[in-house]
């Protein structure tokens, strides 16, 4: 028999849940062809993917509110609303000890990904979602779908687009059937090929 999909409730992470987000965020990308291109030491990339979420990501997104997780933390997704989808210079310098310290021999080859994605994300006001992942045990679930409804049901509600950038076909095939589109591709330098994906209200 059959039985009915588990329904996941999804919360805004609160500050202490931060080193939590960062862990299942790590252990989701830990084989993701873009961090596996950014972070290619197999041995250290789980930790050191773990700081940059912790040291950066986090930090920039807590103020926004718009950091989402399970109660489990089974997933989470880091949105960035409508006129705060680009660091400023100030926030550039003050993340840039964390983007050293994390990034070391590898720096060069993330900031030259930074670079090319933040070429051609839209100027548009839009919700950005840089990065949702599933603990890997969990994945098939419907975790990520219900991460993803969080914010895009606001979006359809006030009428503002999406945008984010899959780093597979796999993570692709979500987001179309959340209603995105691919609208380019792009090349990272000597690495792997993400896809720029937007969504109207």
């Amino acid at each position: 028999m059959l039985t009915a999909p588990t329904r996941h409730i999804t919360v805004r992470a609160l500050p202490d849940e931060q080193p939590a987000v960062a862990g299942v965020l790590a252990r989701a990308f830990y084989d993701d062809p873009v961090f596996m291109h950014l972070l290619p030491d197999d041995a250290s990339r789980l930790q050191r993917s773990e700081q940059l979420f912790a040291g950066m990501l986090l930090r920039a997104a807590a103020p926004h509110d718009e950091v989402h997780t399970t109660h489990e933390h089974t997933g989470a997704a880091i949105w960035f609303p409508p006129g705060h989808v680009h660091l400023s210079v100030l926030q550039q310098l003050r993340y840039l000890p964390t983007m050293v310290r994390v990034g070391r021999r590898d720096l060069p080859r993330i900031l030259r990904c930074m670079t090319t994605m933040e070429e051609q994300h839209p100027h548009e006001p839009h919700f950005y979602l840089n990065i949702l992942g599933t603990d890997p045990e969990r994945q098939g679930e419907g975790i990520g779908s219900a991460l993803l409804r969080a914010v895009l049901d606001r979006c359809d509600d006030e009428g503002i687009p999406a945008y984010l950038e899959a780093t597979s076909p796999r993570n692709a095939g979500l987001y179309e059937r959340h209603g995105f589109r691919t609208t380019g591709e792009i090349v990272l330098p000597d690495g792997p090929t993400m896809w720029a994906m937007w969504r109207d209200a």
